[in-house]
């Protein structure tokens, strides 16, 4: 895989045309200019609800013969299009409450024409200006891999002096979460994932490692070979690190299930259908480690990646097995389709041997976490609530939405089995929180951890999220983790 910004790509090596195509994950539609001072653009003007009133006060009769017209009364999401003598558009009002976030410009790109646009707003602050840019971005995302998309999309021009690094670099973290997300299965197996995460690694000059097949046997993981070992695309462990080693120490672990038909509990059709995002995870987790990584956010990063496919198959482990763990504990198997705790555990237990100052991991990992919170909010596990409770405040600030759900100790018998340490499956209508249990069952004491069960899919598409894979708590994370180290 190309380790060039301009040319990260899939590449397989297959006969299929499918196979073939090379896709980039982190390329960025060329949507944003610098504006020069006798460039010709129409303003975005961003309005504060509160201050409508005012404001439309000291307009035009015209103008505001417009908005009413157009029954523009500055609620958030509202977009209006004023026109001049000509009949042509002489700017975008944009409603906004608060302060303008991520998503606020987002609904003006499914109204204006093609054309240039600029910032019209002054006195906006540095962060806000970076979300327009970022959400211009996402709204002109097309996950183009097996089709040709529109590449004509409205121009946002900026001023030179304005820095927009950090807005483009958490437009590519996100892109590279999407694209990842959609890949079908047959682009994105074990090996594929494997080289975009040591793609990540690379960019940013990070050491990383890939460990295969029977290796992971001889290293000591056997519930990621366990898992992974009824595919014909073979098993692997990605390992990489980056950052100066007396840094703080954060370790990212994402669940990188390629495709999960559930195993010998095999998935219904219905249930099966979107199994390719299985491995969101893991893109979770490679989108927080680029953003660290293009901060350059004083930590020592590291990042393992369990990338497995849970296939059918002669080799495939079965109901009832008892599989043995990095960390010395027995597993027996009540349901295989319960396969992503199994891959998280040896990380987790591979995590913990270096006790990092925080461990985060990332999964698709059960389908009670959508009963508890639905597709939007994903569920957080903690074993430090004050942790988990500031994480929770700052993804409701920034509107990334994640909730502190508990781990209930009374529950943890529920994950025992008459025959092994632990099950991986129980009877518990509570699934998320007894997967977390489980999870916690490999973290070693004294470690502070916090655990996402999201879905990692947008349903219906909404202004700046299509529909199709989404980062959903990676900003919240990102947050959290500049809060906690960007000031040492």
């Amino acid at each position: 895989m190309s380790t060039s910004l301009k040319k990260q790509s899939v590449k397989r090596k297959s006969s299929s045309k499918i196979a073939k195509q090379e896709f980039d994950l982190l390329a960025l539609p060329d949507v944003i200019i610098t504006q020069t001072p006798k460039s010709k653009s129409t303003p975005l003007c961003f309005i504060e609800s509160e201050q409508f009133p005012d404001w439309i006060q000291k307009q035009s009769i015209s103008i505001q013969n417009q908005c009413e017209t157009q029954k523009f009364t500055c609620k958030p999401g509202q977009i209006a299009l004023t026109q001049n003598n000509e009949g042509k558009i002489d700017s975008v009002l944009i409603g906004y409450s608060g302060k303008v976030t991520l998503y606020t410009v987002c609904p003006a790109l499914d109204k204006i024409p093609k054309g240039v646009f600029h910032i019209g707003t002054p006195g906006l602050k540095q962060h806000e200006i970076d979300n327009i840019v970022t959400g211009w971005l996402l709204s002109c995302y097309r996950f183009t891999a097996f089709k040709t998309g529109s590449t004509d999309f409205p121009i946002l021009a900026i001023p030179k002096t304005i820095n927009d690094t950090r807005a483009k670099s958490l437009a590519q973290a996100i892109y590279l979460v999407r694209n990842l997300i959609n890949l079908p299965p047959n682009a994105l197996g074990p090996q594929a994932l494997a080289e975009a995460a040591v793609m990540v690694a690379t960019l940013f000059k990070a050491k990383s490692r890939v460990i295969v097949d029977t290796d992971l046997i001889t290293e000591n993981f056997p519930l990621i070979f366990g898992v992974g070992d009824g595919s014909e695309r073979r098993p692997r462990l990605v390992d990489f690190t980056w950052g100066h080693t007396k840094n703080p120490k954060v370790t990212l672990v994402g669940k990188g299930v390629c495709f999960d038909t559930g195993g010998y509990d095999l998935k219904p059709s219905t249930a099966m259908a979107l199994q390719k995002k299985d491995m969101g995870g893991a893109a979770m987790a490679l989108g927080v480690a680029y953003m660290i990584m293009a901060l350059d956010l004083p930590v020592r990063l590291r990042v393992l990646i369990p990338a497995v496919e849970n296939s059918v198959s002669g080799r495939s482990y079965r109901p009832s097995d008892i599989l043995h763990s990095r960390k010395g504990l027995t597993v027996e198997i009540n349901n295989t389709d319960a396969e992503g705790r199994l891959i998280l555990a040896d990380c987790l237990t591979l995590a913990s041997e270096e006790s990092p100052d925080l461990l985060i991991d990332f999964s698709t990992l059960t389908g009670a976490g959508r009963v508890a919170t639905g597709y939007e909010i994903a569920p957080i596990y903690s074993n430090n609530d004050d942790l988990a409770h500031r994480l929770q405040t700052l993804s409701l600030q920034i509107n990334d939405p994640l909730w502190h759900m508990p781990l209930w100790e009374n529950y943890r018998s529920d994950i025992l089995s008459p025959n092994a340490d632990l099950s991986n499956s129980g009877n518990n209508p509570a699934g998320s929180i007894t997967a977390a249990l489980f999870l916690q069952s490999f973290v070693g004491n004294g470690i502070d951890w916090i655990h996402l069960d999201h879905y990692a899919w947008e349903m219906t598409g909404k202004p700046g999220r299509p529909k199709g894979g989404a980062d959903t708590g990676m900003r919240a994370v990102l947050s959290l983790i500049e809060e906690k180290y960007s000031h040492l």
